[in-house]
Formats: C-alpha cells, structure tokens, sequence
C-alpha cells in the first residue's frame, strides 16, 4: 500500500514543512531597519541574532518527521491516521506560535510583513486532510472485504 496516493501527499507535506523551515517566515521594517524573522531566530539588521522562537523550529521540524514516519506505517493505517493528525496538529500549533509571535515582537522589531513561505504550512496541513482522507478510505475498502469472508 505504498504506492496509494496519500504516500504522495504525505510526501508532499514533509517537504513543504520542510521548505517552509528553510525560508523566512516575514521581516519586521522600521524606518532605518530590516529584521529579519526565520524558524529559528530573528536577525535583526544589525547581525545581532535572537533566539527567541525556538518553538518555531521545533514544531516544523515535528510536521516535517511526522508524515515520513506516516508513510512507512502502511501496514497499521489506525496509526498512520494518528500519526498524520498529530502532525496537523504540529502545523497548527506552528500558525498559532508564529501569530504570537509576530504579535508579541512587533512592538519592539517594528512593522510585519508575512513572505510567501507562510502559506506553505497551510498547503501542508490540506495535504495531511487529503492523506487521511485516503487513508481511511484504504481501511473502508479492507474491512468491507474482511466481511465478504
């Protein structure tokens, strides 16, 4: 059961998580400055670097594991549909940190303005809805089989 297309879009959700990790989230402007606000950490202009959304990294390293670890459980598909909403649930608690986070350091880094990357946690949690989707149709199929015996 491999080859089914919610390995596709489990796979798909990893490495959108995954590039989602690697790009900015957004910068903060002020009138001299540009800092800029990552996963891991906010580089103010000056090339001082601050750590404080640590949580960031950690939640989108969880939604980046979680789908790779979803697809080698093919043979326990209760489990895979866990572990797939335990890394929905990763994705959102990321949305909810970055919003926090954004709200909390914008008084001190100035104005926010969102990169493109921060839509790509959304595409990924619609990946991991249509992976579960298909997982569960996949336990449907089996079970009605099980009864024809």
């Amino acid at each position: 059961m491999i080859q089914r297309i919610q390995t596709i879009y489990l796979f798909v959700s990893a490495v959108l998580s995954a590039v989602a990790l690697c790009m900015p989230v957004g910068h903060f402007y002020t009138d001299t400055a540009v800092s800029r606000l990552t996963a891991l950490s906010v580089i103010a202009s000056d090339a001082a670097v601050d750590y404080t959304p640590w949580p960031l990294c950690v939640l989108l390293s969880v939604s980046v594991l979680l789908p790779f670890v979803a697809v080698f459980l093919y043979k326990k598909r209760m489990r895979q549909i866990k572990v797939t909403a335990w890394g929905s649930v990763a994705l959102l608690l990321f949305i909810l940190a970055a919003v926090v986070y954004v709200y909390s350091l914008s008084p001190s880094y100035g104005s926010f303005t969102p990169s493109w990357a921060v839509c790509l946690p959304f595409i990924s949690l619609i990946c991991n809805w249509l992976a579960i989707r298909g997982i569960r149709k996949d336990e449907k199929l089996v079970r009605s089989y099980n009864t024809i015996r």
